[in-house]
């Protein structure tokens, strides 16, 4: 019975010695092979065509005593183990061989998580991803993360010439709504990118200046940011000020917003957009240039907390 034992035993190492592919291949689900790919060929009964390749830039494999590079490049595993079999009898090497493929890497299906997410990544899709999963592999968003995700992937134009197509995907759909629809598939390839925030910066006579993000252009106001703000300080100046930039080469201009009708209810609140500065002044009236203003909202901004102190 030992002897027997021995004997199974000594058969299992001499059959993992002929296919050296046997333990090292990952069991990775079956997809269109690319460039950089990495792929294992085990032909059975000749260890000296075993071996794992990787596939060429130009997506195409060399196998040794095979005179001709066998195009793997969009093939699934299948497809190009019956090109191996008919390349191996072709040239006479093998009688009817048996060639099993599997694919041990994958490196031709990048996708990559940019921007504002907590952990920027980029991974290799080797089976199905969704949008979600790519974005759970980056961390999640950040908390300056912007109200819409950009996914880019290339396709073929009606030239059959690779273009660049972008799509925008909005945060509260995908992850509040939970929309499917939106939830895109990805096959690799694509790139993901997560842009920060708009911001606005409030400065003066509050308790709490500093940058606070605009998530929603169509709602984001002045009282809103004052709440954010924590609320006038004492002596706040009744009326305040915008400095909005109209044009990307244009200088900014000063709206005056009347600050306490808007708190008694008796003008409607003002929307902000992302990059305006909102001035409080003290009541004594004295109010600073807007080159001032745009220094302490730059340093805000800058600082871990995007928080000012400020005195007089």
């Amino acid at each position: 019975m030992r002897f027997v034992l021995l004997l199974g035993l000594a058969l299992s190492l001499v059959s993992r010695a002929a296919d050296p592919v046997q333990d090292s291949t990952a069991n990775l689900p079956a997809q269109k092979i690319g460039p950089n790919d990495l792929v294992a060929v085990s032909v059975y009964g000749s260890p000296e065509l075993t071996r794992t390749v990787r596939v060429g830039a130009d997506g195409a494999v060399r196998l040794p005593m095979l005179k001709q590079r066998i195009k793997a490049e969009g093939l699934l595993p299948a497809d190009l183990e019956s090109r191996v079999a008919a390349a191996l009898s072709e040239e006479q090497i093998l009688v009817d061989p048996v060639v099993t493929v599997t694919i041990a890497e994958y490196h031709s299906r990048p996708i990559s998580v940019a921007g504002a997410v907590k952990n920027p990544v980029t991974f290799q899709a080797a089976g199905p991803v969704t949008l979600l999963d790519a974005l759970t592999r980056a961390g999640g968003l950040s908390p300056d993360a912007g109200p819409e995700i950009l996914v880019s992937r290339m396709q073929a134009a009606e030239n059959g010439s690779p273009v660049a197509l972008v799509q925008r995907i909005p945060v509260k759909s995908l992850i509040d709504a939970a929309d499917p629809a939106v939830n895109l598939s990805l096959a690799g390839g694509e790139e993901i990118r997560v842009p920060e925030a708009g911001k606005v910066y409030v400065v003066g006579t509050v308790r709490r200046p500093g940058a606070y993000a605009v998530q929603n252009t169509a709602e984001t106001t002045v009282l809103q940011i004052l709440a954010l703000a924590e609320g006038l300080a004492p002596f706040a100046s009744k009326t305040a000020y915008i400095y909005r930039q109209e044009g990307v080469e244009s200088a900014k201009h000063e709206i005056p917003i009347e600050l306490n009708r808007i708190l008694a209810r008796k003008s409607q609140d003002v929307p902000l957009q992302p990059n305006d500065i909102l001035y409080i002044p003290d009541n004594s009236g004295r109010r600073i240039t807007v080159s001032a203003l745009e220094k302490i909202a730059g340093f805000g901004s800058s600082t871990a907390s995007g928080i000012l102190i400020w005195r007089r």
